[in-house]
């Protein structure tokens, strides 16, 4: 491996190593559809600009995709199936 996909590998499990966004990731791959941030801040009970920071973080990762819709911001699963994967891998080593 060369030191670009080092450091791409590096940012996602970055964007992994945090309980929220696992969460956040969890809520959203549940849904099947795409949600608004608002919706996931209140089933998170956090505040909207802290959950659109953990999401901003999985966007850079390339794990999610915002877009808008009118004057809100929707996210959905990058590649939901690769998702689906990883949590259920991940759920297998503990």
């Amino acid at each position: 491996m060369n030191e670009e996909i080092l450091t791409n590998i590096s940012v996602i499990f970055n964007a992994l190593g945090n309980p929220t966004r696992l969460k956040i990731l969890k809520i959203v791959s549940e849904s099947n559809r795409p949600l608004h941030i608002k919706a996931i801040s209140r089933t998170l009970k956090m505040r909207y600009t802290a959950v659109y920071r953990h999401i901003s973080i999985l966007k850079n990762a390339g794990l999610v995709t915002i877009y808008e819709v009118g004057r809100s911001r929707v996210v959905s699963i990058a590649k939901p199936e690769l998702i689906n994967e990883l949590l259920n891998f991940a759920t297998k080593l503990t």
